[in-house]
């Protein structure tokens, strides 16, 4: 069973840092990954990462088409459609992917989010040939019938009914979002409605395929022990015949303007750790007005998160309050993204005490403000981050596909570290006042409901 969301769990953070970046190269120092680019015939757009710490690659395709693309009252059919990309093409028959990817010693899998989906192999570098083969006839090729599409929509309610219906925070973080997001589709979940999926057909499964998988509307990033010019001849040779297709723009409805905060609670016998959550809309690399808006953000979020941050440091060590405190913004989204604080309370400790200690630490921080010092060591923690970006193909993959796919740029990927570095206390402080405002964020309350 292919989850809704399975990234390289090991790199999202680093990932969600580093993607989609506005402003081009302008230290060399800077690079990161220092790849080579180019663009097929038919519009696929190719990034190589040269990376010979071991003799593996990855290969990842990230369509630019996630569920916020996905048709009114289709929720669901772009997390559907990943699953069905498994099952078969003309010269392939279902599963028979998968069984060759594993023959071969490779691992495979991919994932739906709001703004793309993603399809990667991890294999010895001999097999990319052969990689690239089987990706190629699935972008082109895909076959379906209902005898097919049938069985696998029950297995992603079945996967909806565990992650969701079964889990009170994934119930509450649902109706959460929906509240952060009331018209825009970031409000409704990747995997779908239930509702709604209980009506999707192997109609729209093709007609979702045939209009948004294309080269044109695709990045090829191939990372690891590999030569720039044998992958282009590679891509050329089973990439470059897909014709390409014109895919239309997106078609995106804007956000409007919210007037008052929302709340939302749940109380179940299921919870062992309450918590409360307090979120903002924010605006991401491909949505900000102010330069440096996104940085500013990031540098805030680290500041706040983690067991030397404002939030740990303050309701878990001083105030003994919390078990748990954390915050986190990420600059992705090609509509926008949130900013988010949540907190866990010690077992002697009312929830409305800790809400209120949450609150008066955002209250102080848009009073008092921020240090020099303390946005400075935010600021390193981030950029030493980049010292890890090449222990795995993996991680180049996934920055470059994300950044790619929601509006960003390879030079931009590269530049962030200088972006960062610019940074001031004076730009924290205002994106922290623009985003912050306690009146319009989205409360959630997870409650522990003891049994009768």
């Amino acid at each position: 069973m292919r989850p809704f969301r399975r990234p390289l769990v090991a790199t999202l953070l680093l990932a969600a840092t580093l993607a989609g970046l506005p402003v081009a190269g302008r230290d060399a120092a800077a690079q990161i990954f220092d790849p080579t680019v180019f663009t097929l015939d038919n519009g696929l757009e190719v990034v190589v990462v040269t990376n010979r710490r071991a003799p593996v690659v990855t290969q990842m395709v990230f369509y630019k088409v996630g569920s916020a693309d996905e048709p009114r009252g289709k929720s669901g059919i772009a997390h559907l459609l990943e699953h069905l990309m498994f099952k078969g093409t003309e010269a392939r028959a279902p599963g028979e992917f998968s069984d060759i990817v594993a023959r071969h010693g490779g691992r495979e899998n991919a994932f739906t989010t709001y703004d793309y989906t993603g399809y990667y192999q991890t294999f010895a570098k001999d097999r990319l040939p052969l990689m690239m083969e089987l990706e190629a006839d699935r972008m082109a090729n895909l076959v379906l019938s209902e005898e097919i599409v049938k069985p696998e929509l029950e297995v992603v309610r079945e996967e909806r009914r565990m992650r969701v219906d079964n889990e009170p925070g994934s119930q509450l973080s649902e109706m959460a979002r929906a509240s952060l997001w009331v018209h825009h589709p970031y409000g409704t979940p990747v995997i779908g409605w239930e509702n709604e999926l209980e009506s999707l057909t192997t109609e729209d499964a093709l007609a979702f395929y045939e209009r948004w998988y294309a080269p044109d509307n695709a990045v090829l990033i191939v990372a690891g022990d590999v030569d720039p010019e044998r992958v282009r001849t590679l891509a050329e040779t089973y990439y470059g015949p897909i014709p390409a297709k014109d895919v239309p723009p997106r078609e995106r409805v804007e956000e409007p303007k919210h007037w008052t905060g929302s709340r939302v609670e749940l109380a179940s016998a299921q919870v062992g750790q309450p918590s409360i959550s307090l979120s903002f809309r924010a605006p991401s690399y491909s949505t900000a007005e102010a330069p440096g808006q996104p940085y500013a953000l990031q540098v805030l979020s680290e500041l706040l998160d983690g067991s030397v941050g404002r939030l740990y440091r303050s309701l878990v060590v001083e105030q003994r309050l919390a078990a748990g405190a954390g915050a986190g913004y990420s600059a992705n989204g090609l509509d926008g993204s949130s900013f988010s604080f949540w907190v866990s309370p010690r077992p002697e400790v009312e929830l409305a005490q800790l809400e209120a200690a949450l609150r008066a630490e955002i209250e102080r921080l848009l009073d008092g403000g921020v240090t020099a010092e303390e946005v400075d060591k935010a600021k390193q923690r981030l950029i030493d981050q980049t010292v890890y970006a090449n222990d795995s193909a993996g991680a180049a993959a996934q920055i470059f596909g994300r950044a790619l796919a929601t509006g960003g740029s390879v030079a931009e990927v590269e530049d962030w570290p200088n972006r960062i570095r610019e940074v001031t206390p004076e730009q924290v402080e205002a994106a922290a006042r623009a985003v912050l405002d306690l009146d319009l964020g989205v409360t959630a309350v997870l409650r522990s409901e003891p049994t009768t």
